[in-house]
């Protein structure tokens, strides 16, 4: 997948922390596949983000962080390991699903 040349992105890891034997991949194996992607991928990485908390429930303070840096310019883009990296409830969910919407975020 091509981006423009101005595409940065966030490299954004997470592991939930309250089921830790129901885990698929540790953080330190998604960094290394995503590493291997971006360069694979020649992508712009501005900063690695790891958090060590579950998206069943909104309040992830690094998340939060990453996308409100997003809503402001910073970057527009998210490179994570999967989908579930990133949200599983409604509200963070439609916080991604608008800042596509909206244009500030890229998606593949």
């Amino acid at each position: 997948m091509l981006f423009p040349d101005s595409s940065k992105f966030f490299l954004y890891a997470r592991k939930s922390t309250d089921v830790e034997d129901k885990q698929i991949l540790s953080i330190e194996a998604q960094l290394a596949e995503l590493r291997e992607y971006i360069i694979r991928e020649n992508l712009s990485i501005i900063e690695e983000l790891i958090e060590k908390q579950s998206a069943k429930i909104p309040g992830r303070p690094i998340f939060n962080s990453m996308i409100e840096r997003i809503e402001k310019g910073e970057a527009n883009g998210i490179v994570s390991w999967n989908p579930d990296r990133l949200a599983r409830n409604s509200i963070d969910g439609g916080r991604i699903i608008y800042l596509v919407d909206t244009g500030k975020l890229q998606s593949l």
